[in-house]
């Protein structure tokens, strides 16, 4: 059993914990020195947060003691230490983060620096990485190159980056390394240029729900609610009827929607970790109806075929909707209708642009998209400010035009 014990200041303030694994006795009965390592806790962590960690801490370095990768730091390269991070990493992230963690070290930072000491890994190494990154030819989901012969951006070299920055920064935590190399104030980064918010006008908007007349119930459903809502794809995906007040017009969204290659559609709290809930306007309510009374003629009429778990958006079968569903069919119904291209989740930064304009409140905007704090929801609003001077320039225009 690990002990730990306080370290304070002169003021008497806690500034960190020693955790002290003992190693038991040599062959002459001298005790051996135990293994330490010092936690310190982030800045404005409360009680109850530094004694969850302190103890989640604490059992892994004695862990790693009884395996043997403590007091071997010396010679501990990147790749032995990459399952203690993942390990570390597991709970914290959602499953598609997570995988998507493995499949970075997998190929290319571990190809690249798994064979570097810990102790030996250096700035140098990493700026060399980042060259290594800036230099990959943009790739497809399929795994292909880019036929555009397009490089990494500068975003996703930072974003790769990034896992191998957290990992080095658990790795200093832990007392392996004294510093971390990859820090970025030890680092010259490339300059990230940042992408415009694709929005559709509210022209285009009012465009696409004329068009909706013409798709099926399930589609008109969707694209509604995404936009009256600006709920994400997978969030839509994962609703249920029973998240659905009707006497109400209370949502609640409780789930998001993710799918592992390989493996079935599941579910995971929100982005945010949290539910929320949205009041529906009254054509999404009678949309959710009509869909709901389909249901069930569909499940009268397949009998045992129907595989549905009260799903709102599903397969033929009842079964759960893929997770890439929405965004093939709104790719398709936009060339259908010769409305310009936008990502589904263009519909999300449509309801928020759309709200503000009117008049909502940032609070409200934030609640309703499940932001975690102001700074998501804030940068709609250069949106709105530039909307707002072109309706004041078309004013003008039209103005002056009936005064000539």
């Amino acid at each position: 059993m690990a002990a730990i014990t306080q370290r304070k200041n002169k003021s008497g303030e806690i500034i960190s914990y020693t955790i002290r694994v003992y190693r038991g006795y040599d062959s002459s009965g001298n005790r051996l020195k135990p293994y330490t390592m010092t936690y310190k806790p982030d800045k404005g962590m409360t009680p109850k947060q530094v004694e969850k960690e302190l103890n989640r801490q604490a059992v892994q370095f004695e862990e790693q003691c009884k395996n043997g990768l403590v007091g071997t730091a010396a010679s501990l390269k990147l790749s032995d230490f990459a399952p203690i991070y993942l390990s570390s990493m597991q709970e914290k992230l959602s499953p598609v983060v997570y995988r998507s963690y493995i499949r970075i070290l997998d190929t290319l930072i571990l190809p690249a620096l798994g064979h570097i000491k810990l102790s030996e890994l250096k700035p140098v190494h990493v700026q060399q990485f980042i060259k290594h990154l800036s230099t990959m030819p943009k790739k497809k989901r399929s795994g292909e190159a880019d036929a555009s012969g397009e490089k990494l951006s500068a975003a996703t070299v930072r974003r790769r980056l990034a896992v191998l920055q957290s990992m080095l920064t658990l790795a200093t935590k832990l007392g392996y390394i004294s510093s971390n190399p990859a820090d970025a104030r030890r680092l010259t980064l490339p300059k990230i240029t940042r992408p415009e918010i694709e929005i559709f006008t509210r022209q285009q908007a009012t465009y696409i729900l004329q068009c909706l007349k013409d798709e099926s119930l399930q589609f008109q459903t969707m694209i509604q609610l995404a936009i009256f809502t600006g709920a994400r794809e997978g969030e839509l995906v994962g609703l249920k009827f029973s998240d659905i007040n009707f006497s109400t017009r209370k949502m609640t969204i409780s789930r998001s929607a993710y799918k592992l290659k390989g493996e079935p559609v599941r579910t995971k709290p929100p982005k945010s970790g949290k539910a929320r809930t949205v009041t529906l306007n009254v054509s999404c309510i009678e949309l959710l109806k009509k869909l709901s009374q389909q249901h069930l003629l569909d499940e009268m009429r397949l009998g045992s075929a129907w595989n549905g778990d009260d799903w709102v958006f599903t397969q033929w079968d009842g079964s759960i909707m893929h997770t890439q569903t929405p965004s093939r069919q709104f790719d398709k119904f936009l060339k259908r209708h010769n409305i310009p291209h936008r990502k589904f989740h263009s519909l999300r930064h449509t309801s928020a642009t759309l709200l503000l304009y009117n008049g909502t409140d940032l609070k409200t905007v934030q609640e309703r998209l499940g932001h975690a704090d102001f700074t998501t929801t804030n940068k709609y609003l250069h949106l709105v400010e530039q909307a707002d001077a072109q309706a004041v320039d078309s004013l003008e225009k039209l103005l002056k035009k009936r005064n000539a």
